[in-house]
């Protein structure tokens, strides 16, 4: 399955199999202003949203321009309704796993709820955890204009930022949901101002989530910075999505409740590992798993007959002490069965 999973994943986007195959300049990191100079040339940013090591390892062979680790890893691998529950001590251990796996990737982490709204100082010493602790490239932290201070203080203090507006899934308290941003004149209009505000604080590149195209198209237009789209349609600087979500891999209510409208899914591996599991449970229930064949290791005549020899010697007294633990085990069912306790 892995296999499986490795080979599409690097058919669709590098064309590449082994890395030994791929030229030693695509395997340097890139750095905020090279992402940048892409814009200017007209080049596609491509980033790829991960958390964890194998996932990570999967973006690097893939040669993404961009990872980030959201902190929508809230919903799809720790299982929680929305982004807010989310720790700081969570984001650091999902991203030393990411950059462990991506290791000549520029990599993003998601500031999650709470970590930096306080204050901008409060937000600089959290950030500071991110490139300290965890060995990420850069931040990213939802708002616009309200956050253009904080931003400001993160950029001058050396740690590149990421900005995020348009849909800001942590604030769903307030926006009464996971709804599209920006849907008439006056809030598509705030959203320009917000890219802006974010530009002259500092921020190397904006990530767009949930707006209508002309809006994202504006945006983008409107800043020298790339703008990276998510539900904002093809008129941005490049593009994210979520790996579990582009190759559809999971398989059940939770993870569909979550999948965006938005993503193209280019495979469904989730019907593949739920088919591979009932299998693997079904043979093991049957019986028919493992047999000898998945049992390699081999003992010589000599030494099996050794080893008969010496289970013989206490096999009465292992027998008698197994009779009265059966003894025991059988009464406790009984009284399990009738209800006694």
């Amino acid at each position: 399955m892995w296999r499986f999973l490795e080979n599409t994943i690097t058919k669709r986007f590098s064309g590449c199999r082994l890395m030994s195959d791929v030229p030693k300049s695509q395997l340097r990191k890139m750095t905020a202003l090279e992402l940048q100079h892409l814009k200017r040339k007209g080049k596609r940013i491509s980033m790829l949203t991960a958390y964890d090591y194998p996932s990570a390892m999967h973006a690097e062979r893939a040669l993404f321009d961009v990872v980030l680790v959201g902190d929508s890893l809230g919903m799809v691998v720790l299982g929680y309704e929305t982004t807010q529950a989310v720790t700081m001590d969570e984001m650091l251990h999902h991203c030393k796993a990411v950059r462990r796996g991506a290791p000549t990737r520029f990599i993003v982490g998601d500031m999650p709820f709470g970590s930096y709204e306080t204050s901008p100082e409060e937000a600089l010493k959290n950030a500071y955890r991110f490139i300290k602790e965890s060995g990420v490239d850069a931040v990213k932290l939802e708002g616009g204009k309200i956050r253009a201070d904080t931003v400001r203080k993160i950029v001058n203090s050396g740690i590149a930022v990421m900005g995020h507006i348009g849909l800001t899934p942590q604030g769903i308290s307030v926006l009464g949901g996971f709804r599209a941003q920006g849907r008439t004149a006056i809030k598509a209009r705030s959203i320009i101002d917000d890219a802006l505000a974010l530009q002259d604080a500092g921020a190397f590149a904006l990530v767009i989530e949930c707006v209508p195209s002309i809006v994202a198209k504006a945006v983008t237009e409107a800043v020298k910075i790339p703008v990276i789209g998510i539900g904002a349609g093809p008129y941005t600087s490049g593009q994210v999505l979520v790996y579990h979500d582009l190759l559809g891999i999971m398989h059940h209510p939770h993870f569909m409740k979550h999948v965006p409208a938005f993503c193209k899914r280019y495979a469904k591996l989730g019907d593949d590992i739920n088919n591979a599991l009932v299998q693997y449970r079904d043979e093991v229930v049957a019986g028919t798993f493992p047999t000898e064949d998945f049992n390699p290791y081999k003992m010589s005549d000599e030494e099996k007959n050794k080893f008969k020899e010496l289970i013989a010697v206490d096999e009465l007294e292992r027998k008698k002490n197994a009779e009265i633990l059966d003894t025991k085990l059988r009464q406790q069912d009984e009284y399990e069965v009738v209800k006694l306790y």
